[in-house]
């Protein structure tokens, strides 16, 4: 089972316990079998963009399958930081992005989605934000 560390080859040293709580879990989910992640742990590490080329295309299938797939937080929560992600993040991954880009735009024109107050009309809702950004690139 591969790691980021494998996949990267880039072992990062034990963080000590100084180590923020987050820099901790990432230097551990660094060394976790990728495919043993859950949504939050794709929520985290591409909250930070450690692992992107190796957690994205992840991350892609679990959204296509629920584009609201909830971590920790709330439901959309790892959409949400995937949307967020710079556009160089997608350089490799151009299909990908258009089959994320084509659920994300039926999630939006869902009566579901814009009753919950997800819309991207909706200034005080940080997925709607990176929704339009997202649809808009």
């Amino acid at each position: 089972m591969t790691t980021i560390e494998q996949l990267e080859r880039d072992v990062w040293p034990d963080p000590g316990p100084d180590g923020t709580f987050l820099v901790r879990r990432c230097t551990e989910l660094r060394r976790k079998p990728v495919a043993e992640f859950t949504i939050e742990d794709l929520r985290v590490m591409l909250g930070q963009q450690i692992g992107v080329p190796s957690l994205l295309p992840v991350a892609v299938q679990v959204l296509l399958r629920d584009p609201l797939a909830e971590g920790d937080y709330h439901p959309g929560d790892l959409l949400l930081n995937v949307l967020r992600l710079p556009a160089s993040a997608w350089s490799n991954f151009r299909p990908e992005r258009e089959r994320l880009a084509s659920t994300v735009a039926q999630l939006v024109a869902d009566p579901r989605f814009s009753a919950s107050g997800l819309r991207p009309r909706d200034p005080n809702r940080q997925l709607g934000d990176a929704v339009a950004r997202f649809l808009g690139d």
